[in-house]
């Protein structure tokens, strides 16, 4: 729809641009004026039939992408590592495990709750949990799945200081040992909630693109239309019970419209056998296959985070408390891709100054690229495993007997 309407448009468009007629930016009328002068100097059938077969062959390009995606015969086909505990929807699965290295450092791996987990298993060729496995590490990804039915009625407290503690409960009862918590995007603030609220049951904190600040860098200024959007925003959770996949993937296109334009243009042009096709088609495979978010979790995000900024604020509560990253005591990690689209660099770069002994790298990719892109495991995974390497053989203090941990469920923090 988009190529459509940009094509008819631009003819559209093209006798008002001459007759001075369209409105335009400030920054853009020198040029528009520039370009009526050209164009006085060309034949008008010719340029409007050029215009037309440029729109022609836009459309075709981009048609032929998308069925070139459609034909391609790559199929996810990766062995499953085993699941070793299971609530609801919510599983953890062992990539240590699976890889015989069930002595390494505990990394507890936790994604988005808007996208298939398996973006850090994507295939055998892009498996950030896979990879960290073959060096010695033992991670367990949390699969937050699809909310059933009891999951749709869950907020973020739910998640947190239900599922996640849950998580590192068994994790700790698996390996008999603190793990490294490892949050990626969305999954960033959650493992920041609570790495907060068991601090003492953590080795240290990993954040890769992890959003604090949702103000900072932000194309769209939230504080002024959320509040405009909530009435309405509301009542349609309330009515559905949940944020449908459409709605999050329009949020996601509205970043930038004409990527998938220009994305499926080129994917026509490459040789279907070729390593980037099937690289290509594996994460458009993961793009579309996304999960809807629980209503209250969205209500949460959308008005809590992007709306009212509550985490840079300090206004962010679970089970009734404030999340205080200060508070985190252990070594803390941050990967803050310097080409991210979705979580903007200076959104992830305000979570430093509140941890104060936490460090960042700024690895030259994208938001996704940083888990999946062919240089990922050089300029993010690398320092990310050294980082937790390190871990591995730096004492921690002294942890409080294992009957006086509190924090369980929605319990107190310790």
């Amino acid at each position: 729809m988009t190529a459509a309407w940009t094509c008819l448009t631009s003819s559209a468009a093209l006798p008002l641009l001459k007759q001075g007629l369209l409105p335009l930016k400030a920054e853009l009328r020198a040029d528009a004026a520039a370009l009526v002068e050209e164009l006085g100097r060309v034949d008008p059938a010719k340029f409007l039939g050029a215009l037309n077969d440029e729109a022609r062959r836009l459309l075709d390009q981009l048609a032929a992408g998308i069925q070139a995606y459609r034909r391609h015969p790559y199929r996810r086909d990766v062995a499953e590592p085993p699941v070793v505990w299971r609530e609801g929807t919510t599983r953890l699965v062992d990539y240590g495990g699976a890889q015989g290295t069930n002595d390494g450092l505990p990394v507890l791996l936790v994604p988005s709750l808007i996208n298939r987990a398996y973006i850090l298993d994507l295939n055998y060729e892009r498996s950030l949990a896979r990879w960290l496995a073959q060096r010695g590490l033992r991670p367990l990804l949390v699969d937050w799945d699809r909310p059933g039915e009891l999951e749709r009625g869950f907020t973020l407290t739910d998640y947190i200081a239900g599922r996640l503690e849950s998580a590192l409960d068994q994790t700790l009862a698996l390996t008999g040992r603190e793990p490294a918590v490892l949050g990626y995007c969305m999954g960033g603030l959650l493992a920041v909630a609570l790495a907060d609220r068991r601090r003492r049951d953590i080795a240290g904190l990993a954040l890769m693109a992890t959003p604090w600040d949702f103000h900072a860098g932000a194309r769209y200024r939230y504080e002024q239309f959320m509040p405009l959007m909530a009435p309405g925003f509301a009542a349609s959770l309330q009515m559905l019970g949940e944020l449908p996949v459409d709605a999050l993937q329009m949020m996601f296109y509205a970043l930038d419209p004409y990527l998938v334009i220009r994305k499926f243009r080129q994917f026509a042009a490459l040789d279907p056998a070729s390593p980037k096709a099937r690289a290509f088609v594996a994460l458009e495979d993961w793009l579309n296959d996304g999960v809807p978010l629980a209503g209250p979790v969205a209500r949460d995000c959308m008005i809590g985070w992007y709306g009212e900024n509550q985490p840079a604020r300090g206004t962010w509560r679970i089970a009734g408390r404030p999340v205080e990253p200060q508070r985190i005591e252990r070594p803390t990690l941050m990967l803050v891709p310097v080409r991210d689209r979705i979580v903007p660099p200076a959104s992830a770069a305000a979570l430093l100054p509140a941890m104060p002994g936490s460090m960042a790298i700024s690895p030259p990719l994208g938001h996704i690229g940083m888990v999946v892109a062919e240089s990922a495991p050089l300029n993010a995974w690398r320092p990310l495993a050294e980082f937790l390497l390190a871990l591995d053989q730096t004492p921690t203090p002294a942890s409080a007997p294992r009957g006086q941990r509190a924090g369980r469920g929605h319990g107190a923090p310790v």
